[in-house]
């Protein structure tokens, strides 16, 4: 069994770096690396979507960054306390006709014993923006570690 650290109980600054470790996995857009986080018997909601199973996960996820293209993505924690982790979230991309969204949200994480995170909750809301009201502009990939987090970019 594989075991990805930090592990459950989260302390504050655990929690922190769990999230971090999850935002720059997905930052990545590497459905078969970002699956690697979560138990073979993840359970998600993903808006109406519902998942089961690492591989329903990485088939999710492949299907995710074909469709929102250049996607860049911040995530905050909101609370922890033992193995469940609450972030909030804001994400920006666009679809193959070039128009932009930002997509808000927030998860519910829990993580068992080897910190593989088994269940997923994410609620997550599309506004339409302009070009112009683009906030993420680092290269694809990781969010450079000077860039402004949610709550430093007003959101």
């Amino acid at each position: 069994m594989t075991t990805r650290p930090p592990l459950p109980p989260f302390t504050r600054d655990s929690a922190i770096q769990k999230v971090r470790l999850a935002e720059d996995g997905w930052n990545s857009r590497d459905p078969a690396r970002v699956a690697l986080a979560y138990s073979e018997d993840t359970r998600w909601r993903n808006r109406a979507e519902f998942v089961v199973g690492r591989a329903e996960a990485e088939a999710f996820l492949a299907r995710k960054w074909a469709r929102e293209l250049d996607y860049r993505l911040i995530k905050e924690l909101w609370a922890f306390e033992g193995a469940r982790i609450a972030v909030r979230f804001a994400y920006e991309w666009h679809d193959d006709s070039g128009h932009w969204f930002r997509s808000y949200g927030n998860e519910n994480w829990e993580f068992n014993d080897d910190g593989l995170m088994r269940v997923r909750h994410a609620s997550i809301n599309d506004l339409p923006i302009r070009d112009d009201q683009r906030k993420f502009f680092w290269p694809l990939g990781r969010r450079p570690d000077d860039h402004p987090g949610l709550s430093d970019l007003g959101l």
